[in-house]
């Protein structure tokens, strides 16, 4: 087996976050669930848009993020997701590139257009996020350079992508020339509801052995084990996926590896500002550790300090030097 060309590829969601501030009289307005998150069409997308502010606009996505923080600490990473020919499509080409993601999938002609999450964050530090899934949903086994994928040490999915045919069909495919090539498969859950739709397939990837690394939150080690007690759910996993990662807010991380355990505590900061992103920054900076063969504490250290930094502002992307505070708070 040939030493791979990157430490990750992922597969997941190409959306662009366009943020704006705005008041809550505006939120009240659109009829929007102030803080929550809503799957919306093409036609109320376009209207919120219309009703935003002047906005920041930056490629989003949970496993694009993760890419990210892994490329800020000094991570080689490619990215493989749908966009399609226009101005969103180019922005988050662009902008995935620029911080260093290898980005090759090529744009979808015609409708639907680039997925985009338009957030709009009130003056208390709320976000109200409305997703378009657009042409995220599109991506086709087709798509996928199976040399790319073999040549990746870590091939890494995203549970929200599961939902839709073609690109369920493109990661099945992907698992395969992964492991076909000797690498190794980290999936997250992404997100309890999911699960609900999409467990008994999750389930099977585990029952067969085809996910090597699993990131979870309890409320998805609940629903896929169907366990409410943490313990009892990592029991049931830990014995059929070579490294359970499972995260547990202010409580902190937990990981098992062949029968090794080790936990950290969450990293202590002032004010926790903006949850979103945690998970995401946590799997990148354990993913980094993991690459580099560090030990299971490590990698669990490396996720917190990721995750602690990303709370403590808005935004799903670092503010500070990544690869220097981890640096430092290792010591």
């Amino acid at each position: 087996m040939t030493d791979p060309r990157y430490d990750v590829v992922a597969i997941g969601n190409a959306i662009v976050d366009v943020m704006a501030p705005c008041e809550d009289e505006l939120i009240e307005e659109l009829g929007l669930a102030k803080g929550g998150m809503t799957l919306v069409d093409t036609e109320r997308a376009q209207e919120l848009y219309d009703a935003m502010g002047r906005a920041t606009e930056i490629s989003g996505g949970s496993a694009a993020n993760t890419l990210a923080g892994m490329a800020a600490l000094g991570a080689q990473c490619a990215f493989v997701g749908q966009v399609a020919k226009d101005q969103l499509g180019d922005i988050f080409a662009h902008d995935i590139r620029a911080v260093g993601i290898d980005f090759d999938t090529a744009p979808r002609e015609g409708d639907p257009p680039t997925a985009r999450c338009l957030i709009f964050v009130t003056p208390d530090g709320e976000r109200t996020m409305n997703t378009f899934l657009g042409a995220s949903q599109f991506l086709p086994p087709a798509a996928l350079d199976e040399e790319l994928i073999a040549s990746a040490g870590v091939l890494y999915l995203e549970g929200y992508l599961w939902d839709p045919e073609e690109p369920r069909s493109a990661m099945r495919r992907a698992i395969d020339v992964s492991r076909g090539a000797g690498r190794k498969v980290a999936f997250t859950a992404s997100e309890s509801f999911v699960i609900e739709r999409h467990g008994d397939d999750f389930r099977a990837l585990i029952e067969e052995g085809k996910i090597d690394i699993l990131f979870v939150n309890e409320h998805e080690l609940a629903t896929l084990t169907g366990k409410p007690d943490f313990e009892a759910g990592l029991d049931v996993l830990k014995g059929k996926v070579p490294t359970l990662v499972a995260t547990r807010s202010a409580k902190g991380a937990v990981v098992i590896a062949n029968g090794e355990r080790a936990e950290v505590p969450a990293e202590p900061i002032a004010k926790v500002v903006d949850t979103t992103g945690a998970g995401d920054l946590f799997a990148a900076g354990f993913l980094t550790g993991h690459t580099r063969g560090e030990d299971l504490e490590t990698c669990l250290r490396m996720g917190a300090i990721c995750a602690g930094e990303i709370i403590s502002h808005i935004g799903a992307r670092s503010e500070k030097d990544l690869k220097a505070l981890v640096a430092e708070k290792l010591g």
